[in-house]
């Protein structure tokens, strides 16, 4: 089954345009401003689905729906969120916890029927869904249950992140479709003498980079002797505009990096302030006696980087059978978004979407986490995935069953 990246990106803008419905909806209804800040599709192990909203308390509503695409979609509050909405609605909610619920029902119904219905108007077919299911849980466990079953370890998730205008909360709409009908209805939109590119590939590609971060934290665990283990690992697909907001306004501290080859592109190893610290100090051979980040820092994350960029690439060149070359680690040290913002604007030359790879490590013994984001050039990757053999790829990722190309 193949893709081209213009269906890629006509889904995205709609789950984009659903999401915006969606927020009118709420915004209609509760006299809250809010907006769309990014929308994302992201293909990930079905066990990571969800990771990114840590251990927070959130409530929402969840619903299957089927039709000419079937699956499973959930609207998620932050917990404060979600006591907002319902202090807009029923004010008397706090001594009536029942109307707290029902505000939330209500309001998750009204957004998510305009999502649907948005998919459903493009698609110009029916999609019915069921009536909405209040959830409260933590993390990950607020996204519905994968199947006992399930024939594949890799999903499609549509996020969209909306944000309150002024206001520093969020809420998120996943849409878990399944696997097959989406790849049917992304495949008929293919060009098979274009940009179309095998999903079957970019799954293995999807593993090949969960081995990359695997190497590269076992460079870490060798460098610092801290056991260090690889997170979750998937492959979002965004407008180029959008690649800064993937990341957020945080501070980061780490390594930006040029590789060249098929494909060329850019690699990130980014820490939050506090683990730059933990980590490079770990990798000195004295203690630092200095607040803030020095320059023994600032060389010791910068060393860390090249290692780690090295494990990571490498995974790839070996795989693909290219060689990818990489130049030497630049130090950053900025908010997310200024850090991509440039990367972003050279890419975005060349191309108007751009694959996002994202990876974590974390480290148990102490407080420590590094994000790896790699932007490759879009038909570069296209190209090496044509190339790639499925026995290689298989190799060294591990087996996969492939049904046709």
């Amino acid at each position: 089954m193949k893709v081209d990246l213009k269906s890629l990106g006509t889904f995205n803008r709609l789950a984009h345009d659903g999401a915006e419905q969606a927020t009118r909806s709420m915004s209609r209804m509760t006299g809250i401003d809010a907006s769309v800040d990014v929308t994302r599709v992201s293909l990930v192990d079905r066990a990571d689905a969800g990771e990114e909203l840590g251990d927070d308390t959130f409530v929402g509503v969840s619903f299957d729906f089927e039709g000419v695409l079937s699956g499973e979609a959930v609207l998620v509050f932050e917990e404060g969120s979600a006591e907002r909405i319902a202090d807009s609605l029923v004010p008397e909610h706090r001594e009536d916890g029942s109307m707290a619920r029902s505000s939330v029902e209500e309001i998750g119904n009204l957004m998510m029927s305009g999502f649907i219905d948005g998919w459903a108007d493009y698609l110009d077919a029916s999609i019915d869904h069921t009536p909405p299911t209040y959830v409260e849980r933590d993390g990950a466990d607020v996204l519905p249950e994968a199947p006992a079953a399930s024939p594949r370890d890799q999903i499609f998730v549509f996020r969209s992140d909306i944000e309150w205008v002024d206001q520093s909360v969020s809420f998120y709409i996943y849409m878990l479709p399944e696997y097959e009908a989406l790849a049917s209805l992304l495949g008929e939109h293919a060009d098979e003498e274009g940009d179309a590119i095998s999903l079957e590939k970019l799954e293995l590609f999807n593993q090949m980079t969960r081995r990359g971060t695997e190497e590269a934290a076992d460079n870490v665990e060798m460098m610092t002797g801290i056991e260090t283990a690889a997170e979750v690992s998937q492959i979002s697909f965004a407008p180029i505009e959008d690649v800064p907001k993937q990341i957020g306004n945080d501070t980061f501290v780490g390594t930006v990096v040029e590789f060249t080859g098929i494909p060329s592109g850019y690699l990130l190893v980014l820490f939050d302030e506090a683990s730059a610290r933990t980590i490079a100090e770990a990798l000195l051979p004295m203690e630092v006696d200095a607040d803030g980040l020095t320059e023994q820092h600032a060389t010791a994350i910068e060393e860390l980087g090249n290692i780690m960029t090295s494990g990571f690439v490498d995974g790839w060149a070996n795989v693909l059978q290219r060689n990818i070359d990489h130049n030497p680690p630049e130090f950053v040290h900025d908010m997310g978004r200024a850090i991509l913002d440039p990367l972003a604007a050279q890419l975005g030359q060349h191309q108007r979407h751009a694959f996002i790879i994202d990876s974590q490590m974390q480290i148990e013994e102490v407080e420590f986490g590094a994000k790896i984001h790699a932007l490759p050039n879009e038909r570069e990757l296209q190209a090496a995935l044509d190339d790639m053999l499925v026995e290689r790829a298989e190799g060294g990722v591990g087996s996969a069953e492939i049904d046709e190309f």
